[in-house]
């Protein structure tokens, strides 16, 4: 089966660029950050529940393998085919080893640089504003995949939200300006507890106040809102990543 086969039969398209949820004219900083965020979701130590979660690695590294070479890429894009006999899309190549060549891990202090950095920004800005557009205005959604955000960040999200209505940049979702007071109520309640096991277990692991959003962001790896941590870290390395490596060319091209 082929690599286009192989997509559509795990990820419900044959569209390479769909698969990764960017569209046909993203760059290749687009294209390799997009790579990361949906390859993270199914890398085998993070997603063990999925019995398919190592052919989907193994698949979207062949697809960024695709898109990340400009011959290869190039024929994709005008004649919609990829080159299965290239040594790219060789089946003894070991992704995994591939994947860490192109995302060496970061550390802590990148983590906290890059928060520090980011809350305020303009990135954060245009972050939050699309998050609110993807949801259609549901808080409860844009607060748990906002990046370096907690309950005490929401009022900040909200008056970014609120002076883009304002200004018309974007329409007033009905799930945002008429949200219920049971809602917000609820959302209070579940960031207490998050923050309520975050302190129990600094207190076991020995850290100081100091670190305290490096608990609550392991605190978020570990519950519910794993996704949305994984999504931050993505974002960070594809920040201080390497250049991918450059695959060999193929050598012909089949459906």
């Amino acid at each position: 089966m082929g690599l286009l086969e192989r997509c559509q039969e795990l990820f419900n398209s044959s569209n390479l660029y769909e698969v990764l949820g960017i569209n046909k004219e993203a760059s290749e900083a687009d294209i390799r950050k997009s790579y990361y965020k949906v390859s993270l979701k199914v890398h085998p130590d993070r997603a063990p529940e999925d019995p398919q979660a190592t052919e989907k690695f193994q698949v979207l590294g062949k697809l960024y393998a695709v898109l990340s070479d400009k011959d290869q890429r190039a024929v994709y894009d005008e004649q919609g085919v990829v080159d299965e006999e290239s040594d790219v899309l060789s089946q003894d190549r070991c992704w995994e080893e591939y994947w860490r060549l192109l995302f060496p891990k970061i550390t802590v202090q990148d983590i906290l640089e890059f928060e520090k950095k980011y809350k305020g920004s303009e990135e954060e800005r245009e972050d939050v504003i699309r998050l609110y557009v993807q949801h259609e205005g549901d808080l409860d959604a844009i607060t748990a995949s906002a990046l370096c955000s907690s309950q005490e960040d929401e009022p900040r999200l909200c008056s970014i939200i609120q002076a883009a209505i304002k200004s018309g940049e974007v329409e007033a979702f009905p799930a945002f300006t008429k949200e219920s007071a049971t809602k917000k109520r609820a959302r209070r309640k579940r960031a207490d507890r998050e923050r309520q096991e975050a302190e129990e277990m600094k207190t076991e692991m020995g850290l100081g106040d100091d670190d305290e959003s490096l608990v609550m962001m392991l605190k978020q790896k570990q519950q519910s809102r794993e996704k949305n941590f994984n999504s931050f870290l993505s974002d960070l390395e594809a920040k201080y990543s390497k250049k991918s490596p450059k695959p060999q060319k193929g050598k012909k091209a089949k459906k």
